[in-house]
């Protein structure tokens, strides 16, 4: 039956209690032997005390039955070295994984997590307590225990595995970044052809200048753009032609005309002239003819660099295909948990005995963290559970009595109260009928005293 009696740490207990409880077992048995059967012993103040007190034990109680004071003191000590397990398992963690922490930090979190484990596993023991403690609630707590074990350990293994799980990050990294280089490779070829169509090539694809394909891409556009102009220049040409011919047709001589006693050409002349002029000016034909010089130029150009770039295309993409893969190796993490647990999974994959090994150890600390919870599976019920249980019943009891007779009590109470109001009431009902008796005599007193006096004016009226 779980009790609920509150959980006080002494405040000058300290890390070593565990290693003094045997101090204060052995005081405990002598001083058990020399009072022999004395019910209930003398306490015994000292560490072993705190131990017990850590989790949840009653010194008076326990002092009924104090042959059982050894086995709940290493109860206690176990409890301590649980949390003195979890904080070492902390403290190899964030040395391993937050190097870059001052020692402080570690420390305070350290103590911090010291006292966490300290509390929980205190509550758990503590909830144990009693004769009624079913089987499922153990297991539950058996249950917690394990996964507080498994947090705890994962650092330990850590450590213990430290040399073969760097060995195998390192293998595992070097194994990546010879990978990405050679994929960095494949997906650049010296010749700069485009691996455009390689789906597996998207994110390898490097954008290095003056490759010769990229050159040839440009020089094959360059090309394709002076055909497209020197075609529209032909056009604008050949029609500039067909209007020059007309205008040399239409002011030759043939078509002279006297004006003014001189020969002069026709306005059919005049007309084809400015028609030419003005398609020759809307034509655009000599910023055309200007700039397909200039792709002339370029083309040239570029099959020069075209030419000189198969020699120094290939060390440029040599140099940027190594720094990206100096920054693939300087981004692989080699500290990180996920990369560590990974690490250990794969020592555990890659021998048998280390599997053995890993599995034995993960066994070992399990139990280790969980023993505070397991040790009661596997003692049991103690004297000391039956008689807080009897006493736990006593006082259910005890409380229900005590609830009955407070009951009791305040029934009578206020029947006292009705009795009172009754007898009160009765008493306002008795001064009220008096007062209204002695009103109503007085009224008629007066009535009398008036009707005295009219009969006495009445009568002195007569005799006169």
């Amino acid at each position: 039956m779980a009790t609920d009696t509150p959980l006080h740490v002494a405040a000058d207990a300290s890390v070593d209690a565990c290693v003094d409880a045997s101090v204060g077992a052995s005081a405990d048995a002598s001083a058990d032997a020399d009072r022999g059967s004395a019910r209930p012993a003398p306490l015994v103040p000292g560490p072993a005390a705190r131990l017990r007190r850590l989790i949840g034990i009653e010194e008076p109680l326990l002092a009924w039955v104090p042959e059982e004071r050894t086995r709940y003191t290493w109860y206690g000590a176990l409890v301590v070295n649980t949390a003195l397990l979890g904080a070492l398992s902390m403290t190899l963690a964030l040395a391993s994984f937050r190097s870059d922490l001052p020692l402080p930090a570690v420390m305070a979190v350290a103590v911090l997590w010291f006292w966490v484990i300290l509390a929980l596993d205190s509550w758990l023991v503590s909830s144990t307590h009693g004769t009624t403690v079913k089987k499922w609630t153990l297991g539950i707590r058996f249950f917690l225990s394990v996964l507080l074990g498994l947090f705890i350990a994962e650092p330990i293994l850590f450590q213990i595995f430290d040399k073969e799980i760097r060995q195998e990050i390192s293998v595992g990294n070097e194994q990546k970044v010879a990978e990405y280089r050679g994929m960095l490779v494949s997906c650049n070829p010296t010749d700069g052809a485009s691996t455009t169509g390689r789906p597996a090539c998207g994110r390898y694809q490097l954008k290095v200048a003056g490759s010769p394909a990229e050159l040839a891409r440009q020089i094959e556009s360059n090309t394709a753009r002076a055909a497209a102009l020197r075609t529209q220049v032909d056009a604008i040409n050949k029609t500039l032609g067909d209007k020059m011919a007309t205008e040399q047709r239409l002011c030759g001589p043939k078509y002279w005309i006297w004006r003014n006693g001189v020969r002069d050409v026709t306005i059919t002349c005049e007309r084809a002239r400015k028609a030419t002029s003005e398609y020759r000016a809307s034509s655009k034909i000599e910023t055309y003819e200007k700039q397909l010089s200039d792709l002339t130029s370029t083309s040239q150009t570029l099959a020069a660099r075209k030419d000189k770039a198969a020699g120094d295309y290939q060390p440029l993409l040599q140099k940027v295909i190594d720094t990206k893969t100096r920054q693939r190796a300087a981004d692989l993490d080699t500290d990180g948990i996920l990369t560590r647990a990974h690490g250990l999974k794969e020592v555990a994959r890659s021998d048998g005995f280390a599997l053995f090994l890993t599995v034995v150890l993960h066994l070992l600390l399990l139990c280790l963290d969980a023993m505070p919870v397991l040790a009661k599976v596997l003692s049991g019920a103690t004297t000391y559970d039956t008689l807080l249980g009897a006493r736990c019943t006593a006082s259910r009891r005890l409380y229900a009595e005590e609830l009955q007779v407070q009951q009791a009590c305040a029934r009578l109470e206020h029947e006292v109260q009705r009795h009172r109001v009754e007898q009160d009431a009765t008493d306002r009902m008795r001064r009220l009928e008096h007062e209204y008796q002695r009103a109503q005599a007085e009224r008629a007193a007066r009535e009398r005293t008036e009707l005295e006096a009219r009969m006495d004016r009445i009568l002195r009226a007569r005799r006169a």
